[in-house]
């Protein structure tokens, strides 16, 4: 892979924002090029890079994004920045929409189950009732 815009992007933060305190990246040769790790050792920023084989540390959010942009980029072509945000913030917080991974369930009904248990009731209580019979 090319670290060109990597390190155009670096730069740019930099001149921006600053020296960070600590920056954190996996080990993509991009992120590994001695034009990225010498332009943050000059602006003395410490360098953290995951270790190998930490690739699923990025599995949960890739997934967000990769639903994001199936589920609602994709499907509607907003116009303006505003109807993207807009957009974006209904999908962020639609807590009707069914999950595969919770059997279908939406968001509202599997946290509404939490602290319940089968029985209907909340888990101390269910627990007594089960001790008592």
């Amino acid at each position: 892979m090319d670290a060109g815009f990597c390190v155009a992007a670096l730069a740019k933060a930099l001149a921006r924002f600053g020296s960070p305190e600590i920056f954190n990246t996996d080990q993509g040769s991009q992120f590994t090029s001695q034009a990225f790790t010498s332009l943050l050792r000059d602006a003395e920023g410490r360098i953290s890079m995951d270790g190998r084989g930490r690739w699923m540390d990025n599995i949960f959010i890739e997934r967000l994004w990769r639903s994001l942009q199936y589920e609602c980029v994709y499907l509607h072509a907003f116009e303006t920045g505003s109807e993207l945000k807009a957009g974006l913030g209904r999908w962020i917080t639609n807590t009707l929409r069914p999950h595969s991974g919770w059997a279908g369930r939406t968001s509202v009904e599997v946290y509404r189950r939490i602290g319940q248990s089968d029985l209907g009731g909340t888990w101390p209580q269910d627990l007594m009732s089960k001790i008592a019979a």
